[in-house]
Parts: structure tokens; sequence; C-alpha cells
């Protein structure tokens, strides 16, 4: 049990090793031992006496979160959440609620006839929905370009956008697959990308007397610049210098717009969409902010340490970031006093809910309100890397790349009630690191992927005798999955024991890099 968990940590380490820009003799030789690695691990999933993954999804929280999220939340707040953010389905206004006269006995009867009812619908059309992708097919397609990792991608009117540690911002036309524009003006690498709503771009056009159908793409660099082009030209028509490494970025569509920057030291900041100048600092993490999403009036920024920040956006304050809810590592369970073991924290809200990718195997569930956590399983056995979740058309999409098979794996769900749906597979593909995703005017699916390569993934009409790239299948054992309370299972291991275990001849000052995705990707 205690040689799987290593041989998994190491397998981690060198994954993270293979997507730094540049590499020393030392990790070279480590990442030369990757096939070893993955025959051992592979041989010790196997035998009978490996460890099998603990599946389900959470129930009830035991006394260990409770406890938690007590001594978190009691530090750093005193004020309950502001009213202005509703939870999904509030209660009506005390003067549209309807009086039910009718008896105890026969309201009861009434609910439980109405939930029972509810529940065969609900039944009906999750059935409906796994029958709907059991086989679906997807075609695949490279977008070749970029001669470094892409480590975010977006998509604006159909439109693909990339960016890259090779400096670049690239727009690709998806039906020929082919290159559109490439905008060349960071003299760093690209870390993140964000299209502002149309409203908001017609307001910018107009500023510039350019054409009021404009779209604009706003990108974030460690040159601690952010940019914003005009994709229609493919120049940049504003430039903002943040004195920070620019490490994620967020659009927030509220009054005369903002954009929200995270930096790699912890900071958050404010920018003004009308004037491009600074309405707000604040040093909000101990360290990389790695994600930033805007949801209604709500920020959610999530950091390398594992911590999650909830922000309610006030447009008329001098501050519009008002802190609302601060969780720490010790409650997402995202951090780990290992920083080997630590990956890059990816988010994405849905209502009072967050979920999280921080490079394990499997996805945490956040409610962001109370703060008990739930686990999702998101690989079959622990020898996985989740580095993306996102939402698409109903759809809870997490990324999983296998350590001992060296495949990358899109996992979906059903919203809201996270229930499995199908896995799509690419052998001997490498590790998704960001995605994006839209619909076609058919109504099928379209996503881009980016890593080490560019994928366009298309799915196939149904009544299609093309043949697919990558066929939706049931993977059983997620199948089985429920969500389930986190136990925090995953244990953490020294580096002198990884390295007493791969290396017996390692110098005793031989230290592994942090896994932190984000950490990896910019050098």
């Amino acid at each position: 049990m205690g040689e799987v968990r290593k041989v998994q940590k190491k397998l981690r380490q060198i994954e993270n090793l293979e997507i730094k820009a540049s590499l020393t003799q030392q990790e070279r030789e480590k990442i030369s031992k990757k096939e070893e690695l993955r025959s051992r691990l592979a041989e010790l999933l196997l035998q009978p006496s490996a460890p099998q993954q603990d599946q389900g999804i959470v129930g009830d929280e035991n006394e260990k979160m409770k406890r938690r999220v007590k001594d978190d939340s009691e530090v750093l707040f005193s004020q309950p959440p502001s009213t202005k953010v509703l939870k999904e389905g509030s209660k009506k206004s005390t003067r549209e609620q309807k009086v039910d006269t009718r008896e105890p006995e026969v309201q009861g009867h009434a609910a439980r006839a109405q939930i029972g009812a509810n529940e065969k619908v609900e039944d009906s059309r999750l059935k409906s929905l796994k029958a709907s992708w059991d086989g679906a097919k997807f075609r695949l397609r490279l977008l070749e370009g970029h001669s470094d990792l892409i480590t975010c991608v977006a998509v604006v009117d159909n439109v693909v956008v990339s960016g890259s540690r090779d400096t670049t911002v690239k727009v690709w036309h998806v039906p020929t697959a082919t290159e559109q524009r490439n905008l060349g003006g960071h003299s760093g690498g690209v870390t993140c990308l964000f299209a502002p709503l149309p409203e908001y771009c017609r307001k910018l056009a107009h500023s510039l007397s350019l054409n009021e159908k404009e779209r604009f793409v706003i990108s974030g660099s460690v040159d601690c610049t952010v940019k914003i082009w005009a994709l229609s030209t493919g120049l940049c028509v504003k430039s903002i210098y943040t004195f920070n490494v620019v490490s994620a970025l967020c659009f927030v569509p509220e009054g005369e717009g903002f954009i929200v920057t995270g930096s790699d030291g912890g900071k958050v900041e404010v920018w003004s969409w009308e004037t491009m100048e600074n309405r707000q600092s604040v040093k909000a993490h101990e360290d990389s902010v790695t994600t930033l999403q805007s949801h209604g009036p709500l920020v959610f920024s999530g950091s390398a340490e594992g911590g999650v920040t909830v922000w309610e956006v006030h447009d008329s304050s001098p501050a519009p970031l008002q802190m609302l809810r601060h969780w720490s590592s010790y409650v997402t369970g995202c951090g780990s006093q290992n920083e080997a073991h630590v990956g890059r924290l990816a988010l994405s809200p849905r209502g009072d809910l967050v979920f999280l990718a921080n490079g394990k195997a499997n996805l945490k569930i956040l409610n962001w309100r109370t703060g008990s956590v739930s686990r999702l399983a998101n690989h079959s056995s622990d020898a996985g890397v989740t580095d993306c979740v996102s939402q698409a058309a109903g759809l809870l999409v997490g990324s999983c790349f296998d350590l001992a098979a060296g495949d990358s794996t899109l996992n979906l769900f059903s919203l809201p009630q996270c229930e499995y749906l199908a896995s799509l597979t690419c052998r001997k593909c490498p590790r998704i690191l960001c995605f994006a995703a839209w619909l076609t005017h058919s109504g099928g699916h379209r996503w881009v992927t980016g890593g080490r390569v560019l994928t366009v993934w298309e799915q196939l009409p149904a009544n299609s005798k093309q043949r697919g790239d990558v066929t939706a299948k049931r993977n059983t054992r997620l199948a089985t999955c429920t969500v389930e309370s986190d136990p925090d299972s995953e244990e953490d291991l020294t580096d002198d024991d990884v390295d007493n275990y791969i290396s017996q001849d390692a110098p005793e000052n031989d230290k592994e890099p942090s896994s932190s995705w984000l950490r990896c990707a910019v050098q």
C-alpha cells in the first residue's frame, strides 16, 4: 500500500517536471525512469492487495470537518453573508406565497406525492441523458502553431483563442483548423485569457471608434501586463502594467465592468474597464492566485496553497470587491504540508457550490456558505491527476490524466446532481491543463483542450456514419460512485520517502520541485 503511494507521487512529480521550460541533468534522469515507474505501478494495482479506490459521494459531515469549518470561520467572519446574494430557488416574497389551509395529513400526503412525482421526472431525465451519451462520438483535430506549452484557452463567437508559454496569443478558425491571427505582444509567457460580454465590448469599441460588433479578448502574462486585443485586426488596443506577474484574471460584468487580476504573490487587483485605472489592490492569499472566476455579482479566487475566497461586487464602492467568505486549505482539503503534493487549484462555481480540482485524483465540492466539503470521484484509482474542472451546457466536466497508463480523459457528470454520465478517453494523449466549451448551432458540443497540444473535440451527429476518434463509454467503477464526505484519505509522503524508493544514491540535498502547475508552467 505504501509502495503504491510512493510510485504515484513520484509519477506526479515527473509529470510536473515534464512541463517545465528547462530541465537540469538530474531532472532529465528522473524523467527517464517514467516508463519503468508506470510499469511498476500497473503491476502493483493489479495485485489483490493493492489499495482500492474509496468510492462514493459525501453524506453527513464528520466531526473533523465540523471542527475545521468552525475554527476557520470563527477567525475570519462574524457577519452573515450579504442579502444581495440569493440562493438558487430562493423563496418568493410573503405576498406571493399562497397559504395552504388543508389539514396537516392532507398536506403531508400531497407533499409526498409531489416529491415522488418530481423524483420520477428527475430519474427519467437522467436516464435519457445517460442514454444520449452512450456511444457519443467525437472527432479530434489538432491546432498546430504554438512552440511551447498551451496554458489557457477561450472561445469567442465560435472562434478559439489560445495563450502559450511561447508568449503568443493565437486566434484559430475551427472549421479549417488553421491559425487566423498571431497576437505577439507579450514579452513573457501568457498565463490567462478572458472574453468580456458583447455589451462591454460595444462600450470599448465605441470609445475607440471601432465597429460596434468588434470582439475583444483579455490576456495576462508573466511580463506583468494585461493586454486587450481586437480580434478582427489582431491589434492590442489597451495595455495595463500591473507591477506583478499576472497569474489569473476574469471579467466582472457589473456596473461599468471590471477586470480582476491575480498575482503570483497572492494579490487580487481590480481595474476599471472604462479607464483601465486601478480601483483596488488587496493581499488575498498567501500563495499564487491560480484561478479567478466571476459568477453573477460574485468573484471566486483560488490559490496554490488551496484556499478559496468569495467576493461580492459593489460597483459603486471605492473598493469594488468585498470579501464574503474565505476558506483555507485546512477546510477545502486542497492543501498539504508536503508542498510537492499540492497542485494548481482550479475552480468552477455554481450557486452555493464551488467545484475544485487541485491535481489529485478526485474533485472537491465546497459549499462556500457553510464550508462543508464533499468529494466526487474523478478517477477509478488514486493514480490520477485532475487539472481542470468546468461546466458546459448542463454538464460538469473534469479532466483526468492516468499516471499509470499515460491516458487523458474527460469525465462528464450531470448538473446539479453530479451523477456520473460517461468518459471520453484519448489514449496516450498529453495531460489536459486547460479547457473551454461551447455549443454549435445544431446543439452539438465543441470543446477545446490545451497542454502540450491544442485539440478541438467536435461531437458528431448521433446518426453519423463517420467514425469518431473518441467514443464516450461508461467507466463501471465511476458509475458506482456517489458524492461523499471528504476524509482526506490521500496521505502525504515526504520527498525523502520517494527519493529513497526511486534512487538510493540521490544526494541528501536533492529536493523535488513543487508540483504547483502554475509554477511549472511559467518557469
